[in-house]
């Protein structure tokens, strides 16, 4: 799990852990950020029609940077 996460959220797991959180925090604060971003980094949401038709769990509460990589992303494709 950790290996997953750090493969997706490599710039936030890195802030946590210059933060002085341990890998167990780490993990926990990232895990669930790691399956959304990489879904929406993989195109899953790119083509939805409306904000009605997203699944619930694709949001999670995220950062400015971690957004515009979602964004550049889909400019990308």
């Amino acid at each position: 799990h950790c290996l997953s996460a750090r493969a997706v959220c490599r710039r936030e797991i890195g802030c946590d852990r210059g933060n002085g959180y341990s890998w167990k925090i780490t993990l926990l604060r990232n895990y669930w950020k790691s399956k959304v971003k990489q879904e929406w980094l993989s195109g899953k949401y790119s083509n939805i029609p409306s904000q009605n038709s997203l699944p619930e769990k694709s949001m999670y509460p995220m950062d400015v940077d971690t957004w515009g990589e979602i964004l550049e992303a889909e400019l990308e494709r």
